[in-house]
């Protein structure tokens, strides 16, 4: 007895042949079984639910199974998905079998359908599906660690501002748009004086807590859009691209310096002044 919980669509317009089929797979022990009468209302299933495997009919009217094979795999495509499809057919020659291998059809049952037969080729489709499907699984975390990766590789672990390489990726791209589009790109270098001198006196421990409230700190004091890194132990660069260049004003540094430093900020050792 086979049992699994392979998600299948049984699609066909003559109703007893959905019923035999059915009726087949589940004596098999095979449990989730959904049935369809039309090509449309299969696609409408598995937008609703994913299948594993879809069981067609060749012929049907409106939408015929070489055509459902394409729309599906269109989908597939689509979702990074693999749904196994196998026809039923009464056609007969090795020309019309390789065309439609050529659109994407995984197997057939040759009518009048033997029952053995089916239960197997339906527990070989389901090995192709959840192989497919653990493998474009696999894919996507591996892709999803790399993107994370990539983000610790650009990220400052202690103020989780962008780092020197973030920094330098994104000026290039502004300088790109300026020199593409038109406009005006800014890099301003923020240096804390005598930093030092705070790590020589608290600790580092208080050191880091200033970088922390100094980074807090300027990223109030520019545009959402303005590109913050730290690019050194207490160094930091911001990046401002402007439309238009005539935008820009110089009063911007006083109104970042005044933001950093118009009041002490608190630490574990006490208040200090930057």
């Amino acid at each position: 007895m086979i049992t699994n919980d392979l998600a299948i669509i049984i699609v066909d317009d003559m109703e007893s042949g959905r019923k035999m089929v059915a009726s087949a797979l589940k004596e098999a022990g095979f449990e989730d079984i959904r049935l369809a009468t039309s090509g449309h209302e299969v696609l409408d299933e598995i937008n609703e639910r994913q299948a594993d495997i879809i069981l067609a009919d060749w012929v049907m009217p409106e939408m015929d199974g070489l055509e459902l094979t394409r729309q599906i795999r269109q989908q597939d495509e689509d979702n990074n998905n693999y749904t196994s499809i196998i026809l039923f057919t009464a056609k007969e020659g090795t020309d019309n079998l390789v065309h439609a291998f050529e659109q994407g059809v995984d197997d057939f049952l040759t009518k009048p359908i033997n029952i053995r037969e089916l239960a197997a080729r339906v527990q070989a489709a389901g090995r192709i599906s959840i192989l497919q499907n653990t493998l474009y699984d696999t894919t996507r975390k591996m892709q999803a660690t790399n993107e994370s990766l990539t983000e610790l590789a650009q990220t400052d672990p202690l103020t989780n501002l962008g780092n020197r390489r973030y920094m330098q990726t994104h000026l290039e791209a502004a300088l790109k748009e300026s020199s593409t589009r038109g406009g005006g790109t800014c890099c301003a270098m923020v240096d804390i004086d005598h930093f030092k001198k705070v790590n020589d006196t608290y600790g580092h421990q208080v050191g880091d807590e200033i970088l922390i409230g100094v980074s807090r700190r300027l990223r109030r004091a520019v545009r959402p859009t303005d590109i913050l890194s730290r690019i050194g132990g207490e160094e930091f660069a911001i990046i401002m691209y402007y439309q238009n260049d005539g935008n820009f004003r110089h009063s911007i540094f006083a109104r970042i310096q005044q933001c950093v430093g118009a009041r002490p900020i608190k630490t574990s050792a006490h208040l200090l002044v930057i």
